[in-house]
This record gives structure tokens, C-alpha cells and sequence, in this order.
């Protein structure tokens, strides 16, 4: 379902053609295996940078992980254009600092993942005491590492729409945020507007990615018609308040938020079961998702800075030299892509998107 505000300003509604800097997602999930003949290509058409997320199985727990996954990946893409996957290490409460500084020798590993364990898919090898993985995250402070944090309470008892605002009040200031001194934190996947708030009053240090798919769509697309079982995510959907407050967020220029797709296939005989998993996966149009968004409130003249400037400059990374196009034009999307022995369904699966991305 697209969203259509009528009152957006009129630059914005007629623009048919947008030039930016080529843009960056920084949260990826490219899975492993053979799929990554499908996934690679597709992140590789839409960003010049993906950060790919290290909860394989088993997980990118190490310098020698990172190192096979990064060649996989680089193989993958071979012979389409020009790719760059930003590296990133699964931190657990064994974690030390010695393992830090090996992944950072490495070169192209520019952040750590903190997974709540149970918060989310592969997370079970994630954080159990927090006490346990602060001499790594001091490390990754001296060698200025980012830490990247899946933000939401593992607490059962809490309605699930509940779970990221606890963890934005209990969790992320007490145990992470001001317990390291200058360490860069990256609240992923944001989706409330605690969260929005959380991220505005923090320092400098503190940034966010945001969704295509939190900006274009709240919870009531879960259960459209019947259960979607495509829209189920983690962190779900939220209210339209919610939602609201994220569009606010990405389109206000601020440099503390910035595109993280949380691209996040599964096969599937995996999500249209009687216990699916969590992801939805825009891989292959995302850079026209987020257009979208930023089109239906007058803000195109935004999206450059969110998705190619504000993540590379949060990163300490040079900016992207190439450029993309985007043209207003509708194009189809396929139903299915392949999936290694499986397929995987797209978000708008069969539907369309109001505009098409060209390398320049």
C-alpha cells in the first residue's frame, strides 16, 4: 500500500527526475550460501555500500569470520559493478578486546552488532549481562568502532508494541550509552517516536537508521484483509504516530538519521507457515521505497542527505564520487526471486513503485 498525501508542496509532487550522490544502506542482511548469487546483485544495484549484518549461521564471531564472509560476498558479486560491503562483528558477552582490535586490523570492519539475546532472528548468541561486553565496547571507543544496537526489550511479558520504548528508557542510557565515554552508537532500525525523541536529546555520538518500510507502512498493514505474513518484521510495525514521528526524522536534514534498510529475506515456506519469521525484504527497489516516503511530504530535496551523505559522515567514511538517478516512472516488481533452492517475496510483490534508479 503506498500513502498518498495530497497537501505535500507542489515542487515536490511534480519533480520527475532526482540526482544524488550514490547512496549507502547501512543495515544489510545478505544472508549466506548460495542465495547470495540473488542478494548481492540486488543491494549492489540500489547502494555503492551495504553494512551487512554478521547473525549468520554460525555468526561472524571473529577476524577469520569476517574475513571468508567478506571473500563470499565479493564473489558473489562478481562481474556486476562496483561493490562495497562494510564489515561488521557479532558481539557477545564473550567478545574481548583482543578480538576487537584484530577485527579492527583487519581493516574494513567498521562496527560491532549488539543483539539482545532472544530480540531478534540468529540473536541467541547475542548479549545476556551487560556488564560482560564492557571491556569491548571500551576498545571499540579507543579504536573508534561504532557500535550498532538492535533496540528492543527481550522482556516476554511486554506487549511487543511496547518493547523498543522500554528499551530506550531502561536499557540504552544505564547499560551502553553512559557507561563508555566517546563511544559511537548507531540505534538501528528506530521505530517510535521514544526512539526518535531518544536519539534528537542524545549527544553527537548517537545516531539512527530508519526503515523504508517503517516510513511507508504501521501495523494495521499487518493484518489487511487477513495476516500478512510479508509485513511481519522485527522491530513490528507500530502505531501511525509512530510512523509519523519516523517520516519527521528522516526528512528533517538532521545528520543523526540515515537509511538502514534491514533488508531481511526468507525463503518462503519460512514466513507463509504457522510460526513465520520476522523480515521484510526490500532489497530490490529500496532506493525507490524511501523516494516514496520523502515524496509523499514534500521532501525529496531531503533524501540525498539521509541516504548518501549522513551515514558515511557518521561512519568517517569519504562520500560516494558516483551519482544515481531517479526518473518518475512506474515499474513493476516480480512476484518472486530466486532463492537458492527456494524463492523469496519482495515487499509489493507484483505491484509497483513510482520510481526507477539509474547508474550514472
Amino acid at each position: 500500500m503506498r500513502r498518498v498525501f495530497p497537501n505535500a508542496p507542489a515542487h515536490s509532487r511534480n519533480m520527475t527526475t532526482l540526482t544524488l550522490r550514490a547512496p549507502d544502506d547501512f543495515h544489510h542482511h545478505f544472508r549466506d550460501g548460495d542465495v547470495l548469487k540473488t542478494l548481492v546483485p540486488l543491494a549492489s544495484a540500489q547502494f555503492a555500500r551495504c553494512l551487512a549484518m554478521p547473525n549468520l549461521v554460525p555468526p561472524v564471531l571473529c577476524a577469520a569470520d569476517v574475513k571468508a564472509y567478506r571473500d563470499r560476498l565479493l564473489a558473489a558479486g562478481q562481474g556486476g559493478k562496483v561493490f562495497e560491503p562494510i564489515m561488521t562483528l557479532y558481539l557477545t558477552d564473550k567478545t574481548t578486546p583482543d578480538m576487537v582490535q584484530e577485527a579492527f586490523d583487519t581493516g574494513y570492519v567498521k562496527a560491532l552488532k549488539l543483539y539482545p539475546a532472544g530480540a531478534t532472528t540468529n540473536s541467541q548468541f547475542g548479549i545476556t549481562n551487560y556488564e560482560d561486553c564492557l571491556p569491548a565496547l571500551k576498545k571499540m571507543a579507543e579504536l573508534g568502532l561504532i557500535l550498532c544496537v538492535h533496540g528492543e526489550s527481550t522482556d516476554q511479558t511486554l506487549d511487543i508494541f511496547d518493547r523498543e520504548a522500554r528499551f530506550y528508557s531502561d536499557v540504552m542510557p544505564s547499560k551502553i550509552v553512559n557507561r563508555v565515554d566517546g563511544l559511537k552508537v548507531v540505534c538501528e532500525h528506530i521505530t517510535t517516536r521514544a526512539a526518535v525523541d531518544f536519539v534528537k536529546n542524545a549527544g553527537s555520538n548517537v545516531a539512527a537508521t530508519i526503515t523504508a518500510h517503517h516510513l511507508l507502512h504501521n501495523r494495521n498493514d499487518i493484518f489487511k484483509g487477513g495476516i500478512r505474513p510479508h509485513m511481519y518484521c522485527l522491530p513490528v510495525l507500530k502505531r501511525e504516530e509512530d510512523r509519523a514521528s519516523l517520516v519527521a526524522a528522516a526528512t528533517s536534514g538532521s545528520p543523526k538519521f540515515f537509511a538502514g534498510t534491514d533488508s531481511a529475506p526468507h525463503a518462503v515456506e519460512r514466513k507463509e507457515s504457522s510460526c513465520g519469521c520476522a523480515g521484510v525484504f526490500t532489497a530490490h527497489a529500496a532506493m525507490a521505497f524511501y523516494a516514496e516516503a520523502f515524496e509523499a511530504v514534500g521532501a525529496l530535496d531531503k533524501l540525498e542527505a539521509f541516504t548518501s551523505i549522513n551515514g558515511a559522515q557518521f561512519y568517517s567514511m569519504p562520500l560516494n564520487e558516483k551519482t544515481v538517478t531517479l526518473t518518475k516512472k512506474e515499474v513493476t516488481l516480480p512476484e518472486v526471486y530466486e532463492f537458492g533452492s527456494s524463492k523469496v517475496v519482495p515487499l509489493r510483490a507484483g505491484g509497483a513503485v513510482g520510481w526507477d534508479l539509474t547508474w550514472n
